[in-house]
């Protein structure tokens, strides 16, 4: 097979649809979890102030998690391209020898 049947063959179309939805999916997990954030500070700031801990506002401890779904959302789509996308990637590699 040459680049180009490659190109408009099922697989191909299938397996970049499929890095779109875990993507897309991811992306929007992201945005609700920052702009969620956001909305929560603009929404109501004398809540933020809080202590949940002796040194700790709730504003800082919502702030870590935000980072720590960030990294975690991060770790996930690693984990996934490198079981399953990348797989797929190299089989149509192979294809093109």
């Amino acid at each position: 097979m040459n680049a180009h049947e490659i190109v408009n063959s099922d697989r191909f179309k299938k397996l970049v649809r499929k890095r779109w939805t875990f993507s897309y999916i991811m992306l929007a997990i992201l945005f609700v979890v920052y702009f969620g954030y956001l909305f929560l500070i603009s929404l109501d700031k004398e809540q933020m102030i809080h202590l949940v801990t002796p040194n700790i506002t709730l504003g800082i401890a919502l702030f870590v998690a935000v980072i720590v779904i960030a990294w975690v959302l991060t770790i996930i789509y690693v984990l996934w391209a490198n079981s399953s996308y990348d797989k797929e990637v190299e089989e149509l590699k192979k294809m093109l020898k």
